[in-house]
């Protein structure tokens, strides 16, 4: 009995000192799926894009203005227009305040016709001087110039182009009351086309005349290279932008009022190590890549020079040849696995 027992106890103390299975195996380190571009030798430049638009050289416009206060009443041909000399643009009809005006004009000039004549009978008679005819003579031309002035006649007014060209710089729509004086449109001449392009005004300082610049529809057509005939370093209070000027050749066919976009470059062509742009990361002005080497991504600070295109130099930190990651960066930690994208791994 006594031995009964004791391979009891011993068969329940092996039981109890058996190994209980890990309940946290250790998990698979964690690996990013990223893609990479190569640090390689090349030049860059500093290059900016700019914006602007076509419209008529200084010595290429006029102007057409409202000679007295009133309405729009139809706009015949809108801005980009091509007109011929005469041809309408904008049709006005007289404001309240503007009849007014035409109907004492009107009675003015009458008057001083009248008196003018009554002026030239006396003088027959010899009632009064050359001196009193003359005086109301110069009257009576004053008050048909000035009811001329007003341009109104009929009810209307045509504003008509006083040469060729195109439309552009419209000011008003049908139904607006302009004041007298005010600028409704102006006609640029053909053959005298520019464009001006709105630039920050740090960049203005670094350009030059002659300076090489390619311009393009926004679209992307209608390409070619030309060079900057003005700087105009003033700002506009509207866009806080500086302006360059350029002349558009006839080849392009563009018309007046047409948006451009330009590339120029602004610093020194260099020659130096260059990777994708989108490489490079920033964090609180710490400039830095991340470098592949045997599938482990390494943080590497890095100081970045000129950029041109999708490139950008690096003055120091790389060596050519160096794998960076281009896409999945902002998600990665320094010295995390990593597997690139078109190197067999699944997507």
């Amino acid at each position: 009995m006594k031995s009964l027992a004791l391979l009891s106890l011993l068969l329940l103390a092996g039981c109890g000192g058996a190994a209980e299975p890990d309940a946290n195996p250790a998990e698979p380190e964690p690996t990013a799926l990223v893609r990479t571009g190569t640090a390689e030798t090349g030049s860059s430049s500093d290059e900016v894009t700019v914006y602007g638009a076509t419209e008529a050289g200084p010595g290429g416009t006029s102007a057409l203005v409202a000679s007295a206060e009133a309405i729009v009443a139809s706009v015949v041909a809108p801005t980009g227009t091509s007109v011929g000399a005469g041809q309408t643009v904008i049709v006005l009809r007289p404001s309240p305040a503007t009849r007014l005006e035409i109907a004492k004009a009107g009675t003015d000039a009458a008057a001083a016709a009248s008196a003018y004549q009554r002026a030239v009978r006396l003088r027959a008679d010899g009632l009064v001087s050359d001196a009193d005819v003359e005086t109301a003579r110069a009257a009576a031309a004053t008050a048909n110039a000035t009811r001329a002035n007003l341009g109104i006649t009929g009810g209307r007014l045509a504003l008509r182009a006083p040469h060729a060209g195109t439309v552009q710089n419209l000011t008003a729509k049908p139904g607006d009351q302009v004041a007298a004086g005010t600028t409704l449109a102006t006609i640029s001449a053909p053959g005298d086309l520019r464009a001006r392009f709105g630039v920050e005004p740090a960049v203005a300082q670094r350009l030059h005349y002659g300076q090489p610049i390619a311009i393009s529809a926004v679209d992307g057509s209608a390409r070619t290279t030309v060079s900057v005939v003005g700087i105009d370093p003033q700002v506009d209070p509207t866009t806080r932008l500086a302006s360059i000027y350029v002349r558009i050749p006839a080849a392009m066919h563009l018309g007046a009022g047409e948006p451009l976009r330009a590339t120029l470059s602004v610093g020194a062509t260099s020659s130096g190590i260059t990777i994708p742009y989108s490489a490079l990361l920033d964090d609180g002005g710490r400039s830095y890549v991340f470098v592949v080497r045997d599938g482990i991504a390494k943080s590497q600070d890095v100081s970045p020079g000129n950029s041109s295109g999708d490139r950008i130099q690096i003055l120091k930190g790389l060596q050519p040849g160096d794998k960076v990651v281009t896409e999945g960066g902002t998600a990665l930690e320094d010295g995390m696995k990593v597997t690139e994208q078109g190197s067999g791994a699944k997507k």
